[in-house]
């Protein structure tokens, strides 16, 4: 199978910046197949592209190179980054947006309040210094095209990440926080992502919850939820279920159901026995 690149952006459609991307990719590696992941990320929201991306990139082959592109401090001192993993590889700003891959192979909690996490066995980085590999001359607001899509482009080709620049053991990442225990036994957690069906899906995974499902409760917004649906379609109103990212999710079947619990990312839920 030939080489895979995936694209996370917050272009959105209706300008030519996607477009760019991928010509600059094609004029190296013309027989690259392109994914788009998404270019729907809210304008600027690292947070969001993270998750998405996080739930998407264990579904390609192995080899695949990812671009995550939402770069609030384009042009600024932040770094770009390579992140090469057992299974793939990231070409992204070091801000963050890699978070929820790097915590799959970082060791430990983050430093302090740096917002730092150290690469443990099986994932290393470089920070891309190599100027023979950018698009010249280098927009100091556009390096989607100008940087990250000609160093995804030569990865995809075989070249190996330490000729793009030097090895690093730290990337930047966004604050992940783990449901917690109370000491009465409930579980709290809280919103992560609102997905395109306003499905609120939470930082609690399937392995967090209780075995006796059918019992508990999920407080969210000023609502109560009792036990868990296997499917969107069960019941006819609020529903609470695992969904496809292992994740607790609350749901409106033919409805919004953050719209009408009016929540969002970092609104609290709680889980009851």
């Amino acid at each position: 199978m030939g080489a895979v690149i995936t694209l996370t952006t917050d272009f959105g459609l209706a300008d030519a910046y996607v477009a760019a991307v991928k010509g600059v990719i094609l004029g190296i590696n013309p027989g690259v197949t392109l994914v788009d992941i998404s270019h729907a990320i809210r304008p600027q929201d690292i947070g969001q592209a993270a998750f998405v991306l996080g739930t998407a990139y264990e579904s390609f082959p192995h080899g695949t190179v990812h671009v995550a592109v939402v770069d609030p401090g384009v042009g600024t001192g932040r770094r770009a980054v390579i992140l090469k993993t057992p299974g793939g590889s990231f070409v992204a700003p070091d801000n963050g947006v890699l978070s929820y891959v790097i915590q799959r192979y970082s060791t430990g909690a983050p430093e302090g309040n740096a917002l730092a996490a150290r690469l443990g066995e099986g994932a290393e980085a470089v920070a891309i210094t190599t100027a023979r590999f950018w698009r010249t001359p280098v927009s100091a607001t556009f390096h989607g095209r100008d940087i990250f899509a000609p160093v995804a482009a030569h990865l995809s080709l075989g070249v190996p990440p330490a000729d793009f620049g030097k090895k690093i053991d730290t990337l930047a990442v966004l604050p992940l926080p783990r449901p917690r225990r109370e000491a009465d036994g409930s579980l709290v957690g809280q919103v992560i992502h609102v997905d395109s069906f306003g499905n609120i899906i939470t930082n609690i995974r399937s392995a967090d919850l209780p075995r006796a499902t059918a019992s508990l409760t999920v407080e969210v917004g000023n609502k109560v939820i009792r036990g868990l649906s296997r499917t969107y379609r069960d019941g006819g109103g609020l529903l609470a279920l695992v969904g496809s990212s292992d994740r607790l999710e609350i749901s409106l079947p033919e409805g919004d159901a953050a719209a009408f619990l009016r929540v969002g990312a970092g609104d609290g839920v709680i889980i009851r026995k």
